[in-house]
């Protein structure tokens, strides 16, 4: 059978007139938005070290990343899957003396595999990161940047997915489990499935924490669903009670500044969960079965660089944007 040199391999995508001036009239289009909103932009390398590349808020992608040894070294190098804990690491040494660092960056990267069924593995990420503010007001500062990409990418109806990580940790930090539990309850969770979350219970010991972790795969829908998550989650503590505010005062905040997002609330989303600490979100558009844009507060990155910091970040791939928009 011949070889047909001119295929791309599975996953690759190349950009051809009339579609690359189309893209490049939207990366304009969006890094000038960014630059009015205050954001510098950044170029890093599509290759780094690999123990650089993993760290932080990169701990979830060593799977799809390509990974090779540094001839000149010896070292292992990786190529790029996601350019978070680049900017991460800018910010950590790069801009050591600044209190609050905004970034915004543009640029393809290369995976192993999907991040999703039907996904590119080589999206041209674009995205913001805002490191250094703890505050509610970074976290809708960042979903606002993220709203109005889509919009200047022509991309709609909106349809946004709230979830704060913050109150499955708080559940599951009382079970005191092992990591190889944990991780196991993670992917129960991931599925919402409760006949697997009562076999779990049963081997293991989630006295006083089984019907709060059951309830948390039902509790997904409008806003109302947050009154019931204070009544079924009553007795789990301040921690969960906090995040629950933290989700009520970020929908109102959207519906006031974005009436024509509709908004869900998913509290057993457990997305980015090994690096994000606080609220999560990922946008949709009807008919489309994944994800277009995603995001969320990732705290304490920074610190393999000797800095840690507060975060808060999107990401989208410009190319689905292009697919989807008007």
């Amino acid at each position: 059978m011949a070889i047909k040199r001119w295929m791309l391999p599975d996953g690759m995508e190349e950009a051809l007139p009339p579609v690359s001036w189309q893209l490049e009239d939207l990366r304009r289009k969006l890094l000038d938005h960014y630059r009015q909103a205050g954001y510098e932009l950044i170029f890093p390398p599509l290759v780094e070290h690999l123990d650089t590349l993993l760290t932080g808020a990169g701990s979830d992608l060593e799977s799809q990343t390509f990974k090779f040894t540094d001839p000149a070294s010896g070292r292992l190098l990786g190529l790029r899957a996601d350019m978070t804990p680049q900017a991460a690491r800018i910010a950590a040494r790069r801009y050591e003396g600044a209190e609050h660092v905004r970034l915004c960056y543009l640029g393809t990267v290369l995976r192993t595999s999907p991040d999703s069924q039907g996904g590119a593995r080589s999206p041209r990420q674009v995205g913001c990161e805002l490191f250094g503010l703890p505050e509610l007001d970074a976290d809708l500062e960042v979903l606002s940047l993220m709203i109005k990409t889509l919009e200047l990418a022509g991309v709609g109806p909106i349809h946004l997915d709230l979830g704060h990580v913050g109150i499955y940790r708080a559940l599951s930090a009382q079970l005191g489990l092992d990591a190889d539990d944990e991780s196991a309850l993670f992917e129960i969770l991931q599925r919402k499935s409760h006949p697997d979350l009562a076999e779990f219970a049963a081997s293991s010991r989630l006295d006083g924490v089984y019907e709060a972790l059951s309830s948390l795969m039902d509790l997904n829908g409008d806003i109302g669903v947050l009154a019931r998550a204070r009544q079924v989650l009553a007795a789990a503590g301040e921690g969960v009670q906090q995040a629950l505010a933290t989700l009520e005062r970020t929908a109102m905040e959207l519906q006031r500044s974005f009436p024509n997002v509709t908004i869900h609330f998913d509290l057993a989303e457990l997305r980015g969960l090994r690096y994000h600490t606080g609220l999560v979100f990922a946008a949709f558009v009807p008919g489309h079965g994944r994800e277009i844009a995603r995001g969320g507060r990732y705290d304490g990155v920074g610190a393999e660089f000797g800095r840690p910091l507060s975060a808060t970040g999107f990401s989208a791939d410009m190319n689905e944007l292009l697919k989807l928009g008007s």
